[in-house]
């Protein structure tokens, strides 16, 4: 019985490049029941973490838990391959807990792989989409290396770094996508000839070193959470065994061989042009930056449960090999190590962001929609977002459905597409929590509860995730209830067992809710009052907690979010001529017409509109009658 239908002669989205976007918006689109191709330059590299081998961290950890509320996969596929997790934060708020998680680099593309391949409605092809096909003025296909013409109703590019990539070491470069791949030498000119804009950036990656020459004893171990929790709503238990990393720093004869390679580095000596990210710099951009601090962090990840290698995050560098070889053989445990690998820089082309809709799709040509690199971000849990992101909106489109555009106020992936259409970038953008002005409602534990309702409605959460949902939701509802219905009174029995938990007896009967919110007590303690608690998971009852506990922050957020739609609420006509509204600076007028902003609520937040101009915008609406 043959499993696998034969591909159709027209797809309905292709989706070129197989890294984290291409992967989840190659399963969205599948499942969207959209026929998918997914088009890749070495399949056996399909999901491949191609910088560190981790997911998550400061910000990124709410962001795969958001694509997985909405019903994607990145947050499952890590869980599976998953080697060790941690909650960071954990002695800060609520809003800026996040997960991180190490994978282990070959399972994470096994378990990728293996719903690639089995995915209904997606056929896989090896090859480089070297141009596009319009045909009536839309993306409607693309040409491979090899010549042959795939067509489709809509095109998606998640091409990374192999736009033109080009590696350095030292002052050697070459051609690349990556260590070990071609790069794409034909689609920016196909780009540039469709009328898109393109610009230049770099990121760069840290040698690799043989775990078995490094002297382990003489670093800091560092265990993940005992026990670990899952990045997945869905999953029940973390299966992989957990393993250690280990944490060492540079020093001043570090930092003295990295000063020695200035001269033959690529970036110090203009022959990198690309611009690279200002929040993970080389080591070499650290030293020469900030030459008070006397060490840097070395965080030693391991690559796998099998894998003789290791990572050695926070020194990326295109130094000359030799520089790289004294630097790591000045640092203590390093003494003996092996290079594997060598680290490396990487320039890529892009295209800036406000090129874009906020549906990510181009605004020169229609049909084409870019996620990932390709739009300015690095890391892989932004273009896991913006592939999902991407790949829905290209069904709302070939559905005749309204596009789905997030608020900033719903979701993280809201956040990150609002600030790349809207602000753009020059230089590679990662996602922080200062980011998100209205963190406190978009934390890792409640996505879910933002978001999964919505992949419902789209179709993305399946019957089994969604009873999953409703039966926490459920869980909750009925906690939170309890804790404002169940009272104590302040007797004498009650008022020393909240003396011996170390808080204040209350001078009045209240409810367990009015207690809870002494920072001293937690949800757990108040189990011997109400002991059907103990009957609940950890998941439903740290969310009742949150919820209990800054009920008055909650508020106060939920107000601001108000006013900010009164702003969103008021839509800008497509054809609008800002150069009619009275009282705009050139330079304004400029700015918006490159962004030609959907509402004003996008137009205030374009880098140098002010309130004055937002008022005059406002103002030219209401003579048109449009408001």
């Amino acid at each position: 019985m043959i499993r696998k239908q034969p591909p159709p002669e027209i797809f309905d989205l292709i989706v070129a490049g197989a890294g984290h976007a291409g992967c989840e918006a190659a399963m969205a689109a599948a499942n969207l029941g959209l026929k998918t191709l997914l088009l890749t330059i070495n399949i056996d590299r399909i999901g491949h973490l191609s910088c560190n081998p981790a997911i998550g961290g400061l910000a990124k950890g709410h962001i795969v838990k958001e694509i997985d509320a909405l019903g994607g996969y990145m947050g499952l596929w890590s869980d599976k391959a998953g080697i060790q997790f941690r909650i960071l934060n954990t002695r800060k708020g609520p809003a800026v807990r996040s997960t991180r998680a190490q994978m282990d680099r070959n399972e994470y593309m096994r378990v990728v792989q293996k719903d690639i391949f089995s995915q209904e409605n997606l056929w896989v092809r090896q090859d480089t989409a070297e141009s596009l096909i319009i045909k009536d003025g839309r993306a409607s296909g693309v040409v491979t290396g090899i010549g042959e013409e795939f067509h489709s109703r809509s095109v998606l590019l998640t091409t990374g770094t192999f736009l033109q990539g080009l590696i350095h070491i030292g002052l050697q470069n070459f051609s690349g996508g990556r260590m070990g791949d071609p790069a794409s030498t034909g689609m920016s000119a196909s780009l540039e000839k469709a009328g898109l804009e393109l610009g230049r950036l770099k990121t760069g990656t840290t040698p690799r070193l043989l775990s078995d020459s490094i002297d382990y004893d003489r670093l800091e171990a560092q265990p993940g959470d005992n026990p670990p929790v899952p990045f997945s709503f869905r999953t029940t238990e973390i299966r992989m065994p957990q393993v250690p990393c280990h944490i060492t720093y540079t020093n001043e004869k570090t930092h003295e061989a990295i000063r020695t390679g200035f001269e033959r580095s690529p970036m110090f000596t203009g022959v990198i042009k690309g611009t690279g990210a200002r929040y993970c710099p080389s080591i070499e951009d650290k030293v020469a930056r900030f030459p008070e601090k006397d060490r840097h962090q070395i965080f030693i990840e391991p690559e796998g449960l099998d894998s003789p290698e290791v990572y050695p995050s926070g020194i990326p560098t295109s130094l000359p090999l030799d520089v790289q070889k004294k630097m790591i053989h000045s640092i203590e445990g390093l003494e003996q190590a092996q290079i594997v690998r060598p680290g490396y820089a990487i320039e890529y082309d892009f295209v800036p962001p406000t090129q874009l809709l906020p549906t990510l799709e181009t605004k020169v040509l229609p049909g084409l929609f870019l996620a990932g690199q390709i739009n300015g971000t690095s890391g892989y849990e932004e273009a896991a977002a913006q592939g999902l992101w991407a790949a829905i909106n290209a069904f709302c489109s070939l559905t005749d459905r309204p596009p789905f555009i997030l608020s900033r106020d719903q979701a993280y992936i809201a956040v990150l597409v609002d600030d790349l259409v809207t602000k753009g970038t020059l230089e590679p953008y990662r996602m922080f929590t200062s980011r998100a002005e209205y963190r406190l409602l978009l934390r890792e534990g409640n996505a879910d509860l933002r978001l999964t309702e919505l992949g419902r409605e789209l179709g993305l959460v399946k019957d089994d995730h969604w009873s999953l949902f409703k039966t926490k939701k459920e869980a909750l509802d009925k906690v939170i209830e309890g804790l404002k219905s169940v009272k104590i009174k302040p007797d004498a029995p009650t008022r020393e067992t909240i003396n011996e938990l170390g808080g204040t007896p209350p001078g009045k009967s209240v409810p367990l809710a009015a207690v809870l919110r002494q920072p001293e007590l937690s949800i757990r303690d108040m189990a011997v009052f109400w002991p059907e608690l103990a009957d609940f998971s950890d998941a439903v009852l740290t969310e009742a907690e949150t919820q209990v506990k800054y009920e008055g922050y909650l508020v106060r957020q939920q107000e601001m979010v108000k006013k900010f739609r009164q702003l969103e609420s008021v839509t800008i006509p497509d054809d609008i001529i800002y150069s009619d509204v009275a009282g705009l600076t050139r330079e304004a007028v400029e700015k918006l017409d490159t962004v030609r902003p959907l509402t004003l609520g996008q137009a205030s937040r374009i880098s140098g509109i002010t309130p004055a101009a937002i008022t005059g915008i406002e103002i030219h609406l209401k003579k048109l009658g449009i408001i």
